[in-house]
């Protein structure tokens, strides 16, 4: 699948009109600026807090005092170390000294390297760590670690996407290694199938989603069905890029903050929250090009702007969303897609 972030369907600010250099190094207009401050004041208070609970190790308890500070977002600072820990790439990357180094040193398939080199230039244009002027630049890096990514899991190689995946958490951890192993952790264990060629797990989740809407904000579902949208047509870019471009950047990392602790059950929880936020605006739809635009207008503007409310409201919803209830969906539309590719 090819994915195209910051092409036409995602409104971009010219170079007129940006006015600063987020801590990330995404250029930003000034529109933008009380909202990160809010944001960066409400981590920087429970930073101490996150000190005292990691100390230096490479752990993290899965209590519900972590849940709770996840949830309310993870300082910069202890980001990487919070990742690390909580996804288990700490404990790969300690298991297999010098597992990264040696991929580096390999012998590489040459469809995969020409693949990873095309990419690299197209990554986050609009961040100042990725470009050829920029000490240090992050594309050598990003190469180093899509490459190395691609020969030690070879059933996926390269896909699409997985560089702005990639490139994301070279920003947080400005460490190739730990990259590559929260990579690993990812694409092995969090999303698996989500980037391998017939992207069996992107599709039932997707499917799944559709069955969550349908049971939980009907008068989405009922809009939908009676223009012949497909899930995939409006949410694919949302899995497959885990919201990177779609959403804000702080917006993304407080999603990646739960993506890592809680697993992959965050994603089902922001597009639910996404809809069902604007599902009085969606039902009004009268077509597909309709519907299709008012999914781009959605996750832009205020609601998604604040990230602190933004998140609180994700976990407001009664009853909430399990693991055990995503794993029955997934199952069913499992069996639901394999049985259609079969006739």
């Amino acid at each position: 699948m090819e994915i195209h972030l910051n092409d036409q369907s995602t409104p971009v600010a010219s170079k007129s009109t940006y006015q600063r250099v987020d801590q990330y190094g995404f250029e930003r207009s000034e529109e933008h600026e009380s909202n990160e401050h809010l944001t960066l004041t409400v981590l920087t208070r429970r930073s101490k807090k996150w000190s005292k609970l990691l100390q230096g190790t490479g752990n993290v308890e899965k209590t519900m005092k972590v849940k709770r500070y996840v949830r309310k977002g993870v300082p910069c600072e202890h980001r990487a170390q919070m990742w690390m820990a909580a996804s288990g790439a700490h404990d790969q990357m300690g298991r297999n000294p010098g597992h990264y180094h040696s991929l580096l040193n390999a012998q590489h398939d040459p469809e995969v390297e020409d693949a990873v080199r095309a990419d690299i230039h197209r990554t986050f244009p609009d961040n100042t760590q990725f470009r050829d002027s920029s000490h240090p630049c992050l594309q050598k890096a990003l190469f180093n670690v899509l490459l190395a990514y691609g020969h030690h899991n070879k059933d996926v190689g390269y896909c699409q996407g997985m560089n702005f995946v990639a490139g994301y958490l070279l920003i947080i951890t400005k460490d190739e290694e730990k990259s590559f192993w929260l990579m690993d952790a990812l694409l092995g264990k969090i999303l698996p199938d989500y980037y391998t060629r017939n992207m069996l797990g992107l599709q039932m989740d997707q499917e799944v989603l559709g069955e969550l809407i349908r049971l939980k904000v009907p008068n989405v579902w009922k809009v939908l069905n009676q223009h012949n949208v497909m899930w995939t047509l409006v949410v694919s870019r949302w899995f497959i890029c885990l919201y990177i471009d779609i959403l804000p950047v702080e917006t993304v990392l407080r999603i990646w903050d739960c993506l890592f602790y809680e697993g992959s059950k965050i994603l089902f929880r922001v597009a639910l929250t996404l809809i069902h936020h604007h599902q009085n605006l969606i039902s009004q739809a009268q077509s597909l090009p309709e519907i299709c635009e008012l999914f781009k207008q959605i996750t832009h503007g205020v609601f998604v702007e604040d990230c602190h409310s933004f998140m609180q409201k994700i976990f407001m919803e009664p009853g909430g969303l399990s693991m055990a209830t995503i794993s029955k969906l997934r199952e069913v539309c499992r069996n639901r897609i394999i049985t259609a590719k079969k006739i």
